[in-house]
């Protein structure tokens, strides 16, 4: 997608990489890859994007468009004015959408051994909000204005949910150091604790990183932030790697990484990659909340030069790194290990459970096979006694299915002999003619 597509999905709160990576400013002219936005109707979404970009007037009408018309939903009512192929185009996309989430529904309810006979897909597909359930076959405005208000509230709250994964991969590392402790012996423990502690020493010895709204000076290089003068001004906005003006979010955490390269090094033991990109995420959000004035997620050549004119500007203060902020209290670890011991007993409370189900399956199984065996055994005894029935009888002897079998009879010597005895005569050969 082009770069207004890009600014678009920015402006519906959508963060569309996790892991940043330094951007080669030389590899500018490589497409850039798009990441799952990790919504469940990402792909619905992209579509859509991807097919109203090909409309020449709605095209011009979104790079006109402010935040609020996108939000509040003005821009959707343009949706009547797109070509007649573009609605076409527009209606199979919800229709395979609809088949995609009743494809689901029918899933989720098989699972749950739900009958399904008189599934009421309308009122099912009412829990979906990111398009109009009433009309199932054709894309209007209103799906429009549900799919970019949906995607807004839910991905609003996106760095929100990253702060607390990263909190409980933080409390999980802790807990598993303890428990790993109390394994120990005394002597082991204290010496383990020792070669911990100075791990952990070493990584706080690191150079002095600048706060992101600050003055970043030459050791950043041309990454320099706010150093107002038109080579540097140039060198920031060059990173605009899509090149439609603004800096995105992706391009902005690609501006960190030269400070955080002072702090980590995935070489060394003491420096955990995980909390640089915490680090990453937190500088971004000190950039939006300091620059970025309209609150679209974006940042323009006029809100970065507007915001050289802050106090903080003249006044760089150090940005403060997560080994001084802890990123959880005493008392949530306490609370999280709790969880955990709970989560642990209901496993094994399930697993033991399972594996009396297991047993009992099994046992089942046996008592199927030992049934099986004696079946076979009466089977056997009974065409056996047929059989011996049949000979003092004198009846053919049964096939498998207890069909009769004839066989041809064989003659006795003896009976062969009378039989020959009794044919008729031959008449003689060779007798003379009479004349």
């Amino acid at each position: 997608v082009t770069g207004w597509i890009s600014g678009w999905l920015l402006l519906l709160s959508i963060s569309v990489e996790v892991w940043s990576v330094p951007i080669d400013r030389n590899a500018a002219q490589q497409v850039p890859k798009e990441e799952d936005t990790g919504l469940y109707y990402d792909r619905y979404l992209r579509e859509v994007i991807e097919v109203l970009e090909t409309d020449p007037h709605f095209r011009e009408k979104l790079q006109t468009a402010n935040t609020e018309d996108i939000k509040n939903g003005r821009l959707s009512k343009e949706l009547d004015l797109v070509s007649h192929h573009v609605r076409t185009r527009l209606d199979e996309l919800k229709r395979q959408e609809v088949s995609r989430l009743r494809m689901l529904l029918k899933a989720k309810l098989d699972s749950t051994n739900t009958q399904s006979l008189q599934m009421d897909h309308a009122s099912l597909l009412k829990q979906f909000e990111h398009l109009d359930p009433h009309n199932q076959n054709t894309f209007e405005a209103k799906d429009l204005e549900l799919l970019i208000s949906t995607a807004t509230k839910d991905l609003e709250n996106y760095d929100a949910e990253r702060h607390e994964e990263f909190k409980r991969y933080e409390m999980l590392k802790e807990h598993e150091r303890r428990e790993y402790l109390k394994s120990l012996d005394q002597e082991k423990r204290e010496k383990e604790e020792k070669r911990m502690q100075e791990l952990k020493e070493k990584h706080r010895q690191h150079p002095k990183v600048n706060a992101p709204v600050d003055r970043w000076t030459g050791s950043s290089g041309p990454f320099s932030f706010f150093h107002v003068n038109g080579v540097l001004i140039y060198s920031l906005f060059h990173l605009d790697t899509n090149e439609d003006g603004v800096l995105d979010e992706q391009e902005l955490e690609a501006l960190f990484t030269k400070e955080l390269e002072k702090v980590y090094d995935p070489k060394n033991e003491e420096d955990d990659m995980m909390e640089m990109e915490e680090e990453r995420l937190r500088m971004r959000e000190h950039v939006m909340k300091n620059v970025d004035t309209n609150k679209d997620r974006l940042v323009s050549l006029e809100e970065f030069l507007k915001s050289t004119e802050k106090k903080e500007f003249s006044n760089p203060k150090e940005w403060e790194t997560l080994e001084n902020k802890p990123v959880y209290t005493e008392e949530e670890l306490q609370r999280f290990e709790a969880e955990l011991r709970d989560k642990e007993e209901e496993l094994k409370r399930r697993a033991e459970s399972l594996h009396q189900e297991q047993e009992l399956l099994r046992e089942r199984g046996k008592a199927l096979e030992a049934q099986r065996r004696e079946y076979q055994q009466a089977v056997l005894e009974m065409s056996q006694r047929q059989k011996e029935q049949q000979a003092v009888d004198g009846q053919p002897p049964a096939g498998p299915n207890g069909e009769l079998q004839f066989q041809p009879q064989t003659q006795k010597p003896e009976d062969k002999a009378e039989a020959q005895n009794n044919l008729p005569a031959e008449p003689p050969q060779n007798l003379p003619l009479h004349t």
